[in-house]
């Protein structure tokens, strides 16, 4: 994930808010205990997804994949004041550790966390949203993309997180690569989307932002 040369990330980082002391927290303890810790999205991407929410002030948000926290936090900070996330997450080993910071960070109460299969629980929830962010199991990026198209909004987004893949995504792909190769897919088909505009930002792993018309 590391595109930019060691001192410019640095200078970025240094030149971007310092994260709120929650978020710092929650970055430790992740690092600390958590297997797989760099699948948090951290200071930088944190502070992009709470500049892109408080550019959009979204008042109903769902994340697919909520891993400990960090990014729904992030989400929430451009709530509408009746606003709600809902972030669902496959790991229930994880689920005390984010209500806590959830409620650490004031927000157990603009968060609801589901715990199973996204493919069973995106179904059952009754809403409109304003925004879509999916960072979860990249086979079923493009499946997430389909399931909750008619769920958002004209003008609605649908941002996907790590669309540049450790920058697998321009090297020769291993006939067995199943995760690299459904995020080529994922990249073409929105790419391929009249019903939407997008643009792939390079930021961390890569964001692919998507407006529905």
């Amino acid at each position: 994930m590391d595109f930019l040369p060691a001192q410019l990330e640095e200078y970025v980082v240094a030149h971007t808010k310092e994260e709120a002391s929650v978020l710092k927290e929650l970055n430790r303890e992740t690092y600390a205990k958590i297997l797989m810790p760099r699948m948090l999205a951290g200071h930088l991407q944190g502070a992009a997804i709470k500049m892109f929410s408080q550019m959009i002030k979204p008042k109903h948000v769902l994340e697919i994949g909520t891993y400990t926290g960090y990014s729904a936090i992030c989400w929430a900070e451009g709530l509408q004041n009746e606003g709600m996330i809902h972030t669902i997450d496959i790991n229930d080993e994880l689920e005390e550790m984010i209500l806590k910071y959830f409620k650490k960070a004031g927000f157990e109460n603009k968060i609801k966390l589901h715990i199973g299969n996204a493919l069973h629980i995106i179904p059952q929830i009754d809403a409109k949203f304003d925004l879509v962010y999916i960072d979860a199991d990249k086979e079923n990026y493009s499946n997430y993309y389909d399931l909750v198209f008619d769920k958002v909004k004209k003008g609605g987004f649908i941002i996907a997180d790590n669309v540049l893949w450790s920058g697998k995504v321009i090297e020769p792909l291993a006939p067995n690569d199943k995760d690299t190769k459904a995020i080529l897919e994922y990249n073409k088909k929105v790419l391929n989307d009249t019903r939407v505009e997008n643009v792939l930002l390079p930021i961390r792993d890569g964001l692919m932002v998507a407006i529905k018309k």
